[in-house]
């Protein structure tokens, strides 16, 4: 198993919450990552239909191990109430360890039942870094990445891209979004799902795609809902200050996975990548969707955030720190060009007084500092948290 990011945090949380939920897409490693950490646990899938049955049928003695795993609890949400009832009595540090793909049907479960009683973290594809841990990357530039994207049964068992992302886009997308909404017409939500790859990077017109995709702005707005909790799309929202009052008001859509945004826009060969004319659009999602989840593998909540003026002048990342901000600006291009760094002398001279602080990632390989900014190599996100 690759070692996990989320690993050190996920072992302190058990020590000190009776229950504590892995979220996150499908494939994205919680059961292996479960399983391995808790080896000694009752282990239990409730997308098996007869161990569903019996939890749904008789909840009390389906929990009667001293220590469980429970696999998408999203299938059977009754056993929340009786996890609930179980560890008010007992007490037991890390007694539950439970996982799930959808991220709001779950956190308004839990939020109901296990308030104070619960740990929750978001699991998602691998982090550039994990990726690279393996030592079979060393070669690979920033497109065979993005073309590859982050989900561990392709780098574990050596699967072709190809094969299986349309596969995952079929079994496990239109399922869980079928489980959360019954939508009639999936072809028709496929086709809302690729337009949403295409936008990645823009500011997000729901008029405009629910337009082009023949339905109203309310279905768009909902399907785009439902592909939040099921992990596959995030939005960046616009960040407001008091120093300009002309900020868009827009999100912006990003994939958790580049992969699935590369599959969706038909892009089958890492080669036809390079030249695509959203490339640059990809590779800022990859470095935003890294920044992420190395929050999330360390407990932390999302302060990502993009900046923009009516004029388009516009810091692609910005994380709000509280009292203060990191700025960051996302160039796919791997020669550092001086307008590389227009945006935030722009916006940083609106403040010269803030102890903010400016990052430059781009695609090449050397680390510097020019114009009161770090610039870092694409493989080098880490230091930006």
């Amino acid at each position: 198993m690759i070692k996990r990011e989320i690993e050190q945090k996920l072992v302190a949380l058990s020590g000190k919450f009776p229950v504590v939920a892995i979220l996150g897409p499908r494939q994205s490693g919680k059961t292996t990552l479960a399983k391995a950490l808790f080896s000694d646990y009752k282990y239990v899938n409730l997308e098996e239909p007869d161990t569903r049955l019996f939890a749904e049928e008789d909840p009390r003695s389906f929990l009667q191990y001293p220590k469980m795993i429970i696999d998408e609890i999203q299938r059977a949400p009754v056993l929340l109430s009786y996890i609930q009832s179980i560890v008010d009595k007992e007490g037991i540090s890390g007694q539950f360890i439970i996982t799930g793909s959808q991220n709001l049907l779950i956190n308004e479960k839990i939020s109901q039942t296990l308030a104070g009683r619960v740990a929750i973290l978001n699991l998602l594809p691998f982090t550039m870094d994990e990726l690279f841990s393996t030592g079979k990357y060393g070669n690979a530039d920033r497109f065979d990445i993005i073309f590859n994207g982050f989900y561990p049964p392709l780098h574990d068992r050596g699967i072709d891209p190809n094969d299986w992302y349309p596969n995952y886009i079929s079994t496990y997308v239109e399922r869980d979004v079928r489980l959360i909404k019954n939508i009639g017409d999936l072809g028709t939500f496929i086709i809302f799902l690729k337009l949403l790859a295409g936008r990645i990077g823009q500011l997000l017109n729901i008029s405009s795609i629910a337009t082009e995709t023949g339905i109203s702005v309310n279905t768009a707005k909902s399907w785009i809902s439902l592909l939040e909790t099921s992990f596959v799309v995030f939005s960046l929202q616009p960040w407001f200050s008091n120093i300009n009052k002309r900020l868009v008001k827009q999100p912006k859509i990003f994939f958790y996975d580049t992969g699935l945004a590369v599959s969706l826009l038909e892009i089958q060969k890492v080669e036809h990548l390079r030249t695509y004319f959203q490339a640059g659009s990809l590779f800022e999602n990859m470095i935003i969707a890294d920044i992420l989840k190395k929050r999330y593998n360390s407990g932390l909540s999302n302060n990502l955030f993009f900046l923009r003026d009516k004029s388009g002048r516009e810091i692609d990342c910005l994380l709000d720190n509280g009292t203060s901000k990191t700025m960051i600006e996302i160039k796919a291009g791997q020669t550092i060009n001086k307008d590389f760094f227009a945006n935030l002398t722009y916006w940083s001279e609106l403040d010269p007084n803030s102890n903010d602080q400016k990052y430059l990632v781009y695609g090449g390989d050397e680390a510097q500092q020019r114009l009161g900014t770090s610039v870092l190599p694409w493989r080098d996100t880490a230091r930006l948290l």
